[in-house]
């Protein structure tokens, strides 16, 4: 009798435990989706969110990192309809991937539009705080996704197996996988390269067989993807730059009190800072280390050239002379985009770089 009596308190005690996340309506657990893995800086930056909003909201809020697209089952283009419709909680997710949907977020893929200012992280921040940057987060949240913040997967460099690319004739006849955005087609066709649409796993294999002499990503990611392996030629050109976004579904947002949105949008504050001091250490000078080193997460790359170089990789750091060579073979393409993006981003993105030139 006491026995039956000192259980049904014990499950009275444990059911009122579990009342304040059951009235919150907290789910069991929030998906958040994420392109690579979990050893790059993009999936560190993801990681870090999700165990920051775990002990600042005390275990009721958790968020799990879906690495590898496994949420769009490999299509990552699918992933803002996901976000938008429900089926993914979360996102930190690449402007390239959502550009199929929100054309807008083309802005940064425009060939050596950043690349070309005499600061490129300047550039890129000047962006991001600027009206056009606000112009970026309207657009996509006009969409129907939920805007928390900006993350970086870096600026695009080059490699490939064949030879040193230091001018454009260089590149003339590389098979090069790209991303499957049209504006990426198009740069590397105006540059007489052959540009091709492929997964990762499947430009891997093509890679080992010979079959595509080369790639372009952001050089935090070399490693990770183990580019050292398959490539002997690395040029430092930075053609684009690849921001991350932050996202959230709307309802989702709207599930969390006030005082959770307010808590998970100083989570995701914490988390791109960290996020991009990965994607940018030993690129913009000390200052990303500086920071990693002030918040004891210190990468053990933090001087990717001199790890690739020990790699075996070859490494060309072009000049602003080589790079504008480059630019004026992508002129008509550029060109077209501003087109197709509209003047009035395009001068706005213009005038927020000119501020801190």
């Amino acid at each position: 009798m006491r026995k039956g009596i000192a259980l049904a308190i014990a499950a009275t005690l444990l059911c009122a435990l579990a009342v304040p996340a059951i009235a919150a309506g907290y789910k069991t657990e929030y998906k958040m989706d994420v392109v690579p893995g979990p050893a790059t800086a993009w999936g560190m930056g993801a990681q870090y969110f999700a165990d920051l909003v775990k002990e600042k909201s005390e275990g009721k809020i958790n968020v799990k990192v879906y690495f590898g697209s496994q949420l769009s089952a490999g299509k990552q283009t699918s992933a803002f309809l996901l976000l938008r419709n429900g089926a993914i909680d979360f996102a930190l997710q690449s402007v390239i991937n959502w550009s199929p949907q929100v054309k807008e977020l083309n802005l940064t893929a425009m060939p050596f539009f950043v690349a070309s200012q005499p600061d490129r992280f300047k550039a890129v921040d000047a962006i991001k705080g600027g009206k056009s940057g606000k112009m970026l987060i309207d657009a996509v949240e006009n969409k129907g996704v939920k805007f928390l913040g900006w993350g970086e997967n870096g600026f695009r460099e080059l490699t490939n197996s064949k030879r040193a690319v230091k001018t454009p004739a260089d590149l003339q006849g590389l098979k090069i996988r790209v991303v499957g955005s049209p504006i990426y087609i198009d740069t590397y066709n105006a540059l007489g390269a052959n540009p091709i649409n492929m997964n990762w796993a499947e430009a891997t294999t093509a890679f080992q067989q010979g079959v595509v002499d080369g790639q372009e990503n952001p050089i935090s990611i070399f490693f990770p993807l183990k580019i050292h392996e398959y490539h002997k030629y690395m040029t430092d050109w930075h053609y684009v730059i690849d921001p991350l976004l932050f996202c959230v579904n709307p309802d989702v947002w709207k599930s969390f009190p006030e005082k959770d949105q307010k808590m998970i949008q100083e989570c995701v504050d914490l988390a791109s800072k960290y996020e991009i001091a990965l994607a940018r250490v030993g690129l913009d000078g000390d200052i990303s280390l500086k920071y990693l080193q002030s918040i004891n997460k210190v990468p053990d790359i933090t001087d990717p050239y001199v790890a690739l170089k020990k790699a075996g990789m070859e490494v060309t750091i072009l000049t602003p002379d080589q790079i504008k060579a480059f630019a004026e073979k992508t002129k008509p393409v550029a060109e077209k985009w501003r087109k197709e993006l509209g003047e009035d981003l395009i001068k706005a993105a213009e005038e927020d770089m000119a501020k801190v030139k």
